[in-house]
C-alpha cells in the first residue's frame, strides 16, 4: 500500500514513542502517506490504522478532524485561506473572493486543469501576518494582498 521509504518514515516517528503507544504516531503516519498519495483514500486510512494497531475510526477520527488532511484528490497545489476572526478583520474574506474569482473556483473545488483547489482554513497561527495563506500544508505565504496572491499564482503557475 506504501512505499518501502514511507514506512521507513513511519516507524521513525513510531519510535519516537513508548512500544505500546504506536499510534500517537498517527498524524505523521498519515501525513507521510498523503505525501506519498496525494490524498488519504479509505483503503490509505484502513492501512495505517492495520500499520498502527489501532481501530480504523480512531484514523478516521483524525483524519476528519483536521483539515491538513485531504480526504479527496486535490489539486497540485492546495492553497487554504484563513477566514478566522482576525484574520477576516484583516481582509482575508476579500482576499478570498479575490482567489475565487481569479481561480474561477469556490472552496473545495479544483481549477479545471487539476493546478488548483481552494480550501477555507481555521487559524493557521499567524493572526499578526494576515491575510494568510497555506500552500499545501507546508509553505506560509503573509499579507496576501491582491497583487501579491497574483505573484504566488504566476510562480506555481510555471
Amino acid at each position: 500500500m506504501l512505499s518501502t521509504e514511507s514506512l521507513k518514515r513511519i516507524d521513525r516517528e513510531i519510535a519516537k514513542y513508548p512500544i505500546d503507544k504506536k499510534q500517537s504516531a498517527v498524524m505523521s503516519a498519515l501525513a507521510i502517506a498523503q505525501e506519498e498519495k496525494g490524498w488519504l483514500a479509505s483503503e490509505t486510512m484502513d492501512f495505517v490504522a492495520r500499520y498502527l494497531e489501532m481501530p480504523p475510526i480512531a484514523v478516521y477520527e483524525v483524519a476528519t478532524f483536521y483539515n491538513m488532511y485531504n480526504l479527496e484528490p486535490v489539486g497540485k497545489y492546495k492553497i487554504t485561506i484563513c477566514t478566522n476572526l482576525p484574520c477576516a478583520l484583516s481582509g482575508s474574506n476579500e482576499s478570498a473572493a479575490y482567489l475565487k474569482k481569479k481561480l474561477g473556483i469556490e472552496y473545495n473545488q479544483t481549477t479545471a486543469d487539476g493546478k488548483f483547489t481552494l480550501k477555507e482554513g481555521e487559524c493557521l497561527g499567524a493572526c499578526g501576518d494576515a491575510p494568510v495563506l497555506l500552500v499545501n500544508n507546508k509553505r506560509m505565504c503573509s499579507f496576501m494582498s491582491n497583487e501579491m496572491i497574483d505573484q504566488l499564482l504566476e510562480e506555481l503557475d510555471k
